[in-house]
């Protein structure tokens, strides 16, 4: 279910609750009411009270009856001119006697006072006594005429008896129950209203969070965003998982009981990277270590005869904190035989098919490549078995070689035609000119001369570009002869350290040598034909040697992987018989690929036959003292001046040990 979907029902569901909340408010205020109603007038009641009362007295005003009314609080509206009447009748009133003064019927002036008081509280009282003259004359005048109006007496009777206001049309009862029906319809209305609306929210959130069906489930599980959503968390927690810390670890205790099985051996297996999935019927055909992450390893595979669904070629990018699955899988529809990062785009990844495209993956893409080079011949139509990236950040280019000879430049973001295309060619050869490429290599901080190895176990040094002395192409004079079997695997010594052994590189071949070799000076090109034959040769594998590698940091130490399964370490300073350490690597299964990793050559990534990428540490012994350089040069000046040339031409033997 989307964010905005959740969010959506989220909203119905506080609403609903809202609703809810209101109706039960106003039923407990009903409750209140009604209970209030049978104890004493609430609040509601004195404001129906008060509605009455307002429409009760707005006709009694229009009458002449002057009486206080019977309802409490409701004050009487006096007849006008009433206080005047009053007076009147006080002053054209008869004197009485003085007997009369002292009996039990009240004066008329008491009679008045009493009879204003009753009638209102704010009318202004004035008490008449009345004199008692002795001796008075029973007289009777009248003073003046007043008109005649009719004579209101007012006794007790009068003044407590309550005075009917009926009307035919309004009675108070009436209006009261009127106004109680009116709001009782208009609260069950509203009632009626919030339940309706209150069923309407139920029913849509009953049917959002409905049981989904076979279907359903089958289009949210197979649904793009669903299945990223998976990948990369189920990535994060496999990762965490993978770590290799101890969380129960006791620090209390002194030492492990148990101990390590890895102690006393110099080289450990750290691990071995295999997917059923992808991995089944594969060989791995590359490797290559990420230049910006020292945990990300990468292998090519071959096709799987087995699955005609699947692609032909497979990529898999593997990570150290990774082991059960894949970081990236990226497809080809051919065996993908060469692979590499890209030195300066550390999300970029190449691959060299059978079919001869380069493919250029991108590890922020999907499973397809994002670029690859056309099917033609403007660029390789046989299988590319070597690549490598050369130049700066700035200015590089990815030289790729196929086995019909022909070496191609690209400019990493165009691939639709080479930058410059070398046919290599060779005129000494009988049938064919063409030089079949299986391996090549630059030295460093070269970017122009390269080398590459053959079918036919020679090994040629060729130009990018016109040089002195040189031209574009294939140099036809110098030929590097030594091996009788193609050559598998080709490296020149890294620049690094006090001594500059660049010139140094090392082949091996399905012959079950490897030997070193080194380079001639490309000041003194040969003019005339000039084989050149290796300084020494390694004959202690028992099998095709597939790959060898010198070691990033140590000047004398280099592996070679073989097809017996084992990876053996060298190092001259130490034997040149025999390897200073032999492991063997997974089942037995030939090993096919052989990369030091770029951080500090302490791990090395094996490609193996049966589909497995092998990560192996080699400890310290990576780690060069002071003085390997100069026991580096001393050991190979030894193996000249010993004797064991093993086919070093004339004059060779002096400049190895003068040094370049």
């Amino acid at each position: 279910m989307s964010d905005k979907r959740r969010a959506e029902i989220e909203a119905k569901r506080a609403k609903l609750a809202e609703l809810r909340k209101a109706r039960a408010d106003r039923q407990r205020a009903e409750t209140e009411r009604r209970q209030s109603d049978t104890g004493g007038p609430s609040i509601a009641r004195r404001d129906v009270d008060d509605l009455v009362n307002a429409l009760v007295g707005g006709l009694s005003s229009t009458s002449d009856v002057t009486p206080s009314s019977s309802l409490p609080g409701t004050p009487p509206r006096p007849a006008p001119n009433t206080l005047s009447g009053y007076s009147a009748l006080s002053i054209s009133g008869r004197l009485s006697r003085q007997s009369d003064v002292g009996s039990d019927r009240p004066s008329i002036g008491t009679t008045l006072v009493q009879s204003v008081n009753s009638a209102t509280d704010h009318v202004i009282e004035r008490t008449m006594i009345p004199r008692f003259v002795p001796d008075l004359i029973d007289v009777e005048q009248e003073l003046y005429e007043l008109p005649q109006r009719e004579r209101v007496i007012y006794n007790k009777e009068v003044q407590t008896t309550a005075v009917e206001t009926e009307s035919p049309t309004f009675r108070e009862e009436d209006i009261r129950q009127q106004i109680q029906r009116d709001l009782e319809a208009e609260r069950n209305a509203r009632d009626d209203d919030l339940e309706e609306e209150s069923i309407q929210l139920e029913k849509e959130i009953e049917q959002e969070m409905r049981e989904l069906t076979e279907e359903e489930r089958a289009s949210i599980l197979a649904a793009p965003e669903f299945l990223d959503f998976v990948e990369q968390s189920s990535k994060i927690l496999q990762r965490a998982l993978n770590d290799g810390y101890d969380y129960i670890r006791d620090y209390t205790i002194g030492a492990d009981s148990g101990g390590d099985d890895s102690e006393g051996k110099r080289v450990k297996r750290v691990c071995a990277f295999y997917d059923e999935r992808y991995g089944k019927n594969r060989s791995v055909t590359d490797v290559d270590w990420s230049p910006k992450y020292p945990e990300l390893s990468i292998a090519s595979y071959n096709k799987n005869p087995a699955a005609l669904n699947e692609p032909d070629g497979i990529v898999l990018v593997w990570n150290l904190h990774l082991l059960e699955r894949p970081e990236f899988v990226f497809h080809s529809q051919s065996d993908v035989l060469s692979v590499t990062f890209s030195p300066f785009h550390s999300n970029l990844v190449f691959g060299g098919t059978y079919s001869g495209q380069i493919l250029l993956w991108d590890t922020r893409s999907k499973h397809l490549p994002v670029l690859k080079t056309p099917l033609s011949a403007a660029g390789h139509t046989h299988p590319v078995y070597a690549m490598q990236m050369v130049g700066t950040q700035n200015a590089h280019n990815l030289i790729t070689s196929s086995t019909d000879g022909t070496v191609c430049s690209w400019l990493v973001d165009m691939l639709a035609q080479p930058q410059e295309t070398l046919e290599l060619v060779h005129a000494g050869h009988n049938k064919t000119g063409e030089v079949a490429i299986t391996t090549l290599d630059f030295p460093d901080n070269e970017t122009t001369t390269f080398w590459v190895g053959t079918e036919e176990g020679n090994v040629y040094q060729a130009n990018r570009y016109d040089r002195a002395g040189a031209k574009a192409g294939l140099n036809q004079y110098d030929i590097y002869k030594g091996h009788s079997g193609p050559v598998m695997g080709l490296n020149f010594h890294p620049l690094v350290g006090p001594v500059d052994f660049s010139d140094l590189f090392l082949t091996s071949s399905v012959d079950w040598t490897v030997k070193l070799w080194r380079a001639k000076s490309l000041a003194k090109p040969s003019t005339t034909a000039h084989t050149i034959a290796p300084i020494y040769s390694f004959d202690e594998a028992d099998d095709y040697v597939y790959d060898v590698k010198w070691h990033p940091a140590h000047p004398a130490m280099f592996g070679t992987v073989d097809g017996s399964g084992k990876f053996d370490l060298w190092n001259l300073n130490t034997d040149t018989e025999v390897p200073t350490v032999s492991t063997n690597v997974g089942s037995g299964r030939a090993i096919n690929k052989l990369e030091w990793d770029r951080k500090d050559g302490r791990r090395a990534a094996l490609g193996g036959s049966d589909g497995k990428l092998y990560v192996y540490d080699i400890g310290d012994m990576g780690i060069p003292r002071e003085s390997e350089w100069t026991d580096m040069q001393k050991a190979v000046a030894g193996i000249v001046g010993g004797g064991q040339t093993n086919g070093v031409v004339d004059g060779e033997a002096t400049r190895i040990v003068a040094g370049r």
